[in-house]
């Protein structure tokens, strides 16, 4: 490891590479990426519904109103005439007066006609642990979807990281052909002028003159790649595609690599997973207790909108309900929990060797990226000396034009080389500080 970290010292000092810029970048990806707004609009939605669990844990008021008006119908009958009337005809016998009436029997509708009724009904839970555990539900899902949320946040770094570093690679390699080119073209030059005084035969300015075309094509080519490597980095800050992209050089040191993928969000998330589907067979086994819960209705009710002290009332009283049988309906729901918290063990126990997995295969892609830079490296010293060595020898009339081409094409070839293995590393450094989860997202 200690290895690793001094050859990365060695590349970023051969660079002279800063991230003030890239972190500048990722800071403004996290801030304005899209599908980070759709994490936090999901997590703001979960956060809603834990205030709504714990509403619930406070009284509902209502107000209630019914007006009724009925004619005919099921009704009830009072013999009041027949139970009343000898027992005052005697009274009027024995008093010889006419002071107790005769009185008619009474059939009273069932449904109330011209009747209100208008209260106030308050009911409050008083013991239900379905709604505490309800509560601790919403809870541990609002931190379920944050975690996920830093996951994501992990994932888009690497991308942008990724990202910006294949841009480089292109600018850089639009400069190595934009060289190349003026290289061929000169000579073309020199090869023109030769042919013209005797010195050589056409073949060799034919075949300048189609190193030029191919130098040409390519140039075309990276120029392609790196708008398309552009494009695709504005896309992941949710810029225009087109935006400019700003570049440091400036040395920065290297962090130390430690492996840390026990503390992955990966795992906390299946932790909190686990949690969450213990607190499901709490709450499957909560209804197995009972409830209890208070009600009260205050309020008027009279006939023909009568309003005065009779018509005022109260009504209160508890609510106690208690299952006895479901036919292991909730035995069975418990089962399945149990089960689900087998396999999310087992699920833990296979992503903790997959986290480990990719870290050692990350940290074994550096090394090789390092050392197959640290070879292009010196391939491309050795090019340079070879192709200036025969630069030289052409012009003086002692090398032919196919041992300067092939010397031009393995500097050029050396210095595309050497290009693409030192961002490759760069790019193998971002897999890794990704499978080691070592990016501080603040």
């Amino acid at each position: 490891m200690k290895r690793t970290l001094i050859i990365i010292t060695t590349l970023l000092g051969y660079q002279g590479y800063s991230q003030s810029k890239l972190d500048g970048y990722i800071e403004a990806g996290l801030k304005n990426n899209e599908v980070i707004k759709q994490h936090n609009f999901d997590i703001n939605k979960s956060m809603y519904a834990l205030k709504e669990a714990r509403a619930l844990f406070y009284p509902t008021v209502t107000l209630n109103g019914n007006y009724t008006k009925a004619e005919g119908g099921r009704t009830i009958d009072i013999p009041i005439g027949d139970l009343l009337n000898p027992v005052y005809s005697t009274l009027n016998q024995i008093t010889n007066s006419n002071s107790f009436p005769t009185l008619q029997n009474q059939s009273v509708l069932i449904n109330p006609d011209n009747f209100y009724d208008a209260k106030i009904h308050t009911t409050m839970p008083l013991l239900n642990f379905e709604i505490i555990y309800n509560k601790r539900i919403k809870t541990q899902q609002t931190s379920l979807q944050t975690i996920e949320l830093e996951i994501y946040k992990r994932e888009l770094v690497k991308e942008i990281k990724i990202a910006y570093y294949k841009y480089l690679q292109s600018v850089e390699g639009i400069k190595i052909y934009e060289d190349a080119l003026k290289l061929v073209k000169e000579n073309q030059r020199v090869n023109q002028s030769l042919f013209k005084n005797d010195k050589i035969n056409r073949t060799a300015v034919l075949r300048s003159d189609n190193e030029v075309i191919r130098i040409q094509a390519n140039l075309e080519t990276a120029k392609q790649t790196s708008t398309n490597a552009k494009a695709y980095f504005n896309f992941l800050l949710n810029k225009k595609l087109e935006s400019p992209i700003d570049t440091d050089a400036n040395e920065i040191p290297s962090d130390l690599v430690v492996e840390n993928t026990a503390n992955r969000e990966e795992l906390e998330k299946l932790k909190q997973v686990k949690e969450l589907n213990e607190t499901v067979g709490k709450l499957t086994q909560s209804h197995w207790l009972p409830t209890l819960s208070g009600f009260a209705d205050f309020g008027f009710q009279d006939f023909d909108f009568e309003v005065n002290k009779d018509s005022r009332y109260y009504f209160a009283g508890l609510a106690l309900q208690w299952n006895i049988f479901s036919g292991n309906k909730n035995k069975y729901k418990l089962k399945q929990v149990e089960e689900d918290t087998k396999k999310i063990s087992s699920q833990t126990d296979n992503v903790k060797q997959q986290l480990l997995l990719q870290f050692q295969i990350s940290q074994n892609n550096l090394k090789s990226a390092l050392e197959q830079f640290n070879a292009n490296k010196n391939q491309k010293e050795s090019a340079k000396k070879y192709n200036e060595d025969i630069t030289k020898l052409y012009k003086e009339g002692q090398a032919i034009y196919i041992e300067l081409l092939d010397a031009q094409n393995q500097w050029v070839n050396a210095q595309l080389n050497t290009n693409i293995a030192l961002y490759n590393s760069w790019i193998a450094y971002a897999e890794l500080e990704r499978a080691n989860a070592t990016f501080n997202l603040k």
